[in-house]
């Protein structure tokens, strides 16, 4: 990795240029404009979401697990037979292979869509409704030539648009945002799996738990993490920039700094969401505190609904914004640096430690929530404050 990608691919990175941008608006440039004065009231919208969902503050990370217990159902437990006939590194392969593909299918849904599980009779949306069909895709061994709960190069590859429609129960009355570029970015999968057998070793998805225990032991460091991520996954993006072959992902050109900006949203929230599973092999992920917020609609909505920002010009809100435009990746670096800014907000208001309440038991105790909330309070569909056009592979 030449000192140009990595760069990009450093956590560092995002939340320098994140503050590039956020200085600016500060400055009065840009499409925002930044209301200091209304810090109290988000965070004490934050603290009490954080103590209404979490009075304990026994709180998870934000990741992908907490969303296989929607309803109060675990339903990683309801496969506890299964894993009982798997060994301690085969469950860690099996688990990081069902994580990995249900965080890429995590792009917002739409506010039509709706899932209805079949052995709760229960229906969800949203990143509810993603995660429970994610679930239950995987273990209907939909990424598996062979039909078995694993995530296999071929098996991915031979994922269809014919099978995505029929497990998210797709239909014109329920209408799933991104269906084509859901299913290529599976299919990609599969193909960097099979060409990357250093990282994927036997053609597992999983085979990521093996690299991670030859190259780092028992302990990775969560910047490592994510440019292992970054690296072998980045050819799974459409359409993206790219610096001598790489694709770089979530990385966008900004014309003001005539810099580039990366955020790295999906996989760095895939990188909190590996953190259990890879327990599962005896790896420990360490430093953290190195990854950033995310910046997606429900974090950077808390802070439009919430009143901290706001566009200069009320037109803006009506119309739809591609995720390259300036506007937007104006809303993900503020949504980056006051997520930071939150997160120390709220740690001393409730005289807590960054040891003791990480940013990522921040953003899933409260600011994620708290952003939904008002979403769900200030619009019928709950949709973000801002409109986005998503292709399924970003949001």
């Amino acid at each position: 990795m030449n000192d140009e990608i990595n760069h990009l691919f450093s956590p560092k990175t995002i939340r320098e240029q994140a503050f590039k941008i956020f200085h600016r608006v500060k400055q009065g440039e840009g499409y925002f404009n930044y209301h200091e004065d209304r810090w109290p009231d988000i965070t004490s919208h934050v603290i009490q979401t954080i103590k209404e969902n979490y009075p304990s503050l026994d709180i998870p990370f934000h990741a992908r697990y907490v969303h296989f217990k929607a309803g109060g159902h675990d339903r990683l437990a309801t496969k506890s037979h299964f894993f009982q006939t798997l060994d301690e590194r085969e469950k860690a392969r099996t688990l990081v292979e069902l994580v990995i593909t249900s965080v890429l299918l995590d792009a917002g849904a739409g506010a039509q869509w709706k899932y209805v599980e079949k052995e709760t009779n229960e229906s969800y949306s949203r990143s509810e409704g993603l995660g429970v069909v994610s679930f239950h895709i995987f273990f209907s061994g939909s990424y598996s030539k062979e039909g078995k709960a694993q995530a296999t190069a071929k098996g991915l590859q031979s994922f269809s648009l014919e099978k995505l429609r029929e497990e998210f129960q797709v239909s014109e009355e329920n209408p799933l945002i991104g269906e084509m570029g859901r299913v290529k970015l599976i299919q990609k999968l599969g193909e960097v799996v099979e060409k990357n057998s250093d990282f994927f070793p036997d053609g597992r998805l999983g085979g990521l738990v093996d690299f991670f225990l030859k190259e780092y032991g028992k302990e990775l460091p969560a910047e490592e993490l994510l440019k292992t991520l970054l690296l072998p996954l980045g050819p799974i993006w459409p359409g993206r920039l790219e610096k001598e072959g790489v694709n770089l992902g979530d990385v966008w050109e900004y014309s003001p700094l005539g810099e580039l900006v990366p955020f790295h949203k999906l996989s760095q929230w895939l990188s909190y969401s590996l953190i259990e599973p890879l327990e599962e092999a005896g790896i420990r992920v360490t430093e953290m505190e190195k990854l950033t917020g995310l910046p997606e609609y429900r974090n950077g909505g808390l802070f439009v609904d919430g009143g901290l920002i706001s566009l200069k010009n009320e037109a803006d809100y009506s119309k739809a914004w591609k995720p390259e435009s300036e506007l937007i990746i104006e809303w993900r670096a503020l949504t980056i640096c006051l997520l930071d800014e939150c997160a120390q907000r709220v740690r001393k208001e409730m005289s807590l430690s960054e040891s003791d309440f990480p940013l990522v038991k921040v953003l899933e105790g409260g600011t994620w929530w708290a952003g939904r909330r008002l979403a769900a309070n200030k619009r019928a569909d709950s949709s973000p404050p801002i409109k986005i056009e998503s292709d399924g592979t970003v949001f």
